[in-house]
């Protein structure tokens, strides 16, 4: 007999479990082909968008000092992805370049399909895994993140953005008026370098070189190719291109979740390279209720990056007075950001509006706006 505790904490934590329904739609567009190789996309955006106008806003807090043995539930849909993720994507290379019944244009969608799920729910998990201080589940995080080619995400996420969120440093804070489509290459660009050169300097403060066998990106360039190697042996040439579209489209969408996150927001200078500590207003929030449930409490961000190592249930959600608020859920925010104007129309008001009222002795923004390059030689 199972204590009625243990249940209503299963029960508390099953909206989070969500996720999980996605994998299913994934064979059902493999199978079927013709509309449902849309499913994906169309579930993981859309439909989640409407549950959230139809739910409206969480905005209950758990307590924070909640014990670990009472978030089992919540942390076991992180740890069983992996293995959830690794199946589906594979059995996908192997099974899709063999069915006769899916065009070339219905196999391209379906694994457009397959990268949103990789990038918003596989990165969003290896996310969560990454800031736990227990070996095997970074081991998870790096697996996840080998599996959409972009393994240096961690040591960019740990060693870079978390220092330097909201500085010109930090080369994943959207500048103001930076449009995604400018933002993107940049940060694919800036964000390899920036990870590498972090990695290089802490080996260097221990007097070691960067090729010493501590530094990950041996490990993070061993599970990618390995990864590559297992695409190829599936399905050949086919296999290769399909892993390295979803992949593609998975750091898409990582990426437009990174430029949504802080777009605009910035820490005050102090001088001399200073900046002010990373406070709950240098993240946009967003309460909205269906998508935090796909999203592990994501959006809410400020509270992330205020306090690194919570668990994600126990991340907390603030008012306007403590942390900026988006306007709606990221599924709506990131298919805005694909339109420049549109997105510079509902949120150029807003960072205008943040910066009255969190620094109003600030009068001349110019310096602040610049793109500069994330680290210093």
């Amino acid at each position: 007999m199972i204590p009625a505790r243990e249940v209503a904490r299963w029960w508390r934590a099953a909206p989070f479990w969500m996720s999980l329904g996605l994998i299913p739609l994934a064979w059902v567009g493999a199978v079927w082909g013709g509309w449902t190789v849309l499913l994906l996309p169309l579930v993981t955006w859309y439909l989640f968008a409407a549950i959230d106008m139809a739910l409206g806003l969480d905005t209950g807090n758990a307590d924070p000092e909640t014990p670990e043995s009472h978030l089992f539930w919540y942390t076991a849909v992180t740890r069983i992805w992996p293995a959830l993720q690794f199946a589906t994507l594979f059995g996908l290379i192997w099974y899709v370049p063999r069915a006769d019944h899916l065009g070339a244009l219905e196999t391209v969608v379906l694994f457009f399909g397959v990268g949103v799920i990789t990038g918003t729910i596989g990165i969003n998990y290896s996310h969560e895994l990454m800031h736990q201080r227990n070996k095997w589940e970074r081991w998870l995080a790096d697996i996840l993140l080998a599996m959409v080619l972009y393994a240096h995400f961690r040591s960019e996420h740990l060693l870079v953005h978390h220092r330097y969120v909201g500085t010109p440093r930090d080369p994943v804070t959207a500048r103001y008026n930076e449009g995604f489509h400018r933002f993107f290459p940049r940060v694919l660009r800036q964000s390899l370098v920036s990870a590498f050169r972090a990695e290089k300097q802490m080996l260097a403060r221990k007097g070691k070189p960067w090729r010493a066998a501590e530094n990950p990106f041996w490990r993070y360039w061993t599970l990618q190719g390995a990864m590559l190697a297992l695409a190829v042996a599936l399905a050949g040439w086919a296999g290769l291109a399909l892993f390295v579209w979803q992949a593609f489209i998975a750091v898409w969408q990582l990426e437009l979740v990174n430029y949504v996150e802080h777009y605009g927001l910035t820490r005050k200078h102090l001088g001399e390279g200073k900046y002010e500590r990373v406070k709950p207003r240098h993240s946009w929030n967003a309460a909205h209720r269906a998508s935090n449930w796909l999203l592990i409490n994501l959006q809410r961000h400020s509270d992330h990056h205020y306090k690194p190592d919570r668990r994600f249930p126990l991340l907390q959600t603030y008012d306007e007075d403590e942390a900026p608020q988006l306007p709606y859920g990221y599924p709506v925010m990131t298919i805005a950001a694909m339109i420049p104007p549109l997105w510079k129309r509902i949120m150029n008001p807003r960072v205008k509006a943040w910066r009255r009222a969190y620094y109003p002795e600030i009068e001349d923004w110019r310096p602040y706006n610049k793109a500069l390059n994330p680290m210093p030689r």
